[in-house]
């Protein structure tokens, strides 16, 4: 392997994966109740205001003690965490390996094209979108998650390994729109914080950002991607939370959105998918990526 290649991927394999995995659960346990908030904003058909707002957020426990509320905002916690933590590893410890590919076998395309500095980030960024693509895999925990916070009478008490025996299809259901969200999304987000480490900060080795640097590069990262997905995450969150019988595409769904609440409805939410949603993944992205070097001292 070249010094070019070694600068590329300059931890471990196994650093990767203990560091994402610890952001992973770390996220999981601060962020569950926030994501269950985002899904249920994104899911409602309804004008949101002051009054309308608990029961949109906490259902059938609106009128609850405040405690009670709260543990409301759990539900699917074991689908989150075999999802979450999983989808985690996959996300940012992929991210390297495509990056590592990539530069291997196309760099003197992408510095053709954009340039040596450019060209850097824009692999960095296409790693990203790989990367994003292929999380289509684990789209069965996505959508098994995403009923249990928005629309738990789709389980009508069947456990989790006679829903995968029924269902095998219906789980995969939205998979295009997911590829379609996450190439975006995940191009954003990892080139935004290529973006902001180089041009800001002056680094050229991105492993050598400071947790102060990783955490400022994830804050613009997590924005561009959280805005520039946000049509596609919609309609796929839409298509995901109906009962497994109940199959509408995403063309339909474009049709009665824009025709009932009208195009801006596309963008429902994001205000606070971005102040709710935002730091979760600032969270996680700064936390791996602090981590993956420190882990470099001791393994």
């Amino acid at each position: 392997m070249s010094k070019e290649r070694n600068r590329a991927l300059p931890v471990s394999s196994v650093q990767e994966l203990q560091s994402t995995y610890l952001s992973g659960v770390a996220e999981l346990f601060v962020f569950h109740p926030v994501d269950t908030i985002a899904k249920r904003l994104m899911s409602n058909k309804t004008k949101v205001s002051f009054s309308t707002l608990s029961p949109i957020l906490f259902r059938d426990y609106a009128t609850a003690p405040l405690g009670r509320k709260l543990l409301s905002l759990f539900p699917g916690l074991g689908y989150a965490a075999g999802y979450k933590i999983t989808q985690r590893i996959y996300k940012y410890g992929g991210q390297p390996f495509f990056n590592d590919i990539l530069r291997a076998n196309y760099k003197t395309n992408f510095t053709n094209a954009f340039g040596e500095r450019k060209g850097m980030m824009m692999t960095q960024a296409a790693a990203g979108s790989l990367t994003g693509i292929g999380e289509v895999v684990l789209l069965p925990l996505d959508v098994l998650k995403i009923k249990r916070q928005v629309n738990p009478e789709a389980f009508r008490g069947r456990g989790v390994l006679r829903i995968f025996l029924e269902e095998r299809g219906a789980l995969y259901r939205g998979w295009g729109w997911t590829m379609a969200r996450n190439a975006p999304g995940s191009f954003a987000l990892f080139g935004a914080s290529a973006m902001t480490k180089d041009y800001l900060f002056g680094l050229r080795d991105y492993s050598q950002a400071t947790w102060g640097q990783n955490f400022v590069a994830s804050i613009a990262g997590a924005v561009a991607s959280i805005t520039i997905a946000a049509p596609l995450d919609t309609i796929k969150t839409r298509i995901q939370n109906a009962n497994f019988e109940h199959k509408v595409s995403g063309v339909t769904i474009i049709k009665e959105l824009v025709r009932n609440e009208g195009a801006t409805a596309l963008f429902k939410g994001l205000t606070p998918k971005i102040l709710v949603v935002g730091p979760k993944l600032v969270f996680s992205y700064t936390l791996a990526q602090s981590l993956i070097p420190w882990f470099a001292n001791y393994v």
